[in-house]
């Protein structure tokens, strides 16, 4: 199975109706901050981080490797898109998998844009790596994400307890070749 680091890297920008997903760039900065400091953001993902030890740590160039995506609406970003290979996963039945995540700012909430770009971000890794199989993780308390994970085509394939709650990990089976 090919890793992301070996793909061609950044791909040309990846337009929806509405977004567009292409790699991170220090213009971003202050959103990735914004998205990492978040209180709503983080209600499940264990809290916030200071936003003063983000401004300090943060490179100029947040997140900036194969399968991320910086969300934009309107000429500024709006979320984060990212695959990666899920190594060291607490579940061993996402190990090794691509590992599905995703960020969005609280204003673009409720629009559509994290299924949109969500679509678009598989799409590319169909086309880039056919046949792979990808898991998302969510805590079970997180409806939208639940609700997200479906309307992508994640199943169930367990659920279990980690960071004081219970956690949902889902797997969207690669795509099948039509004929």
């Amino acid at each position: 199975m090919e890793d992301l680091g070996a793909v061609a890297w950044p791909p040309e920008p990846i337009r929806t109706e509405r977004l567009v997903l292409r790699e991170p760039e220090s213009r971003d900065r202050a959103a990735f901050v914004e998205l990492l400091a978040s209180p709503q953001v983080h209600t499940y993902l264990g809290g916030p981080r200071p936003r003063d030890q983000l401004e300090r740590e943060l490179p100029e160039v947040p997140e900036r490797w194969p399968g991320s995506f910086a969300v934009e609406l309107d000429g500024s970003m709006i979320g984060h898109v990212l695959l990666r290979r899920a190594t060291g996963h607490r579940r061993p039945a996402a190990a090794g998998k691509t590992d599905l995540g995703i960020l969005f700012l609280p204003r673009a909430w409720g629009f559509g844009y994290a299924a949109e770009a969500c679509t678009a971000a598989l799409g590319w890794l169909e086309d880039t790596l056919p046949g792979e199989p990808v898991v998302l993780t969510t805590q079970s308390a997180n409806a939208g994400s639940m609700r997200l994970a479906v309307r992508l085509g994640f199943t169930e394939v367990e659920r279990f307890e980690a960071w004081d709650a219970e956690q949902w990990l889902g797997m969207r089976p690669p795509a099948t070749p039509t004929s």
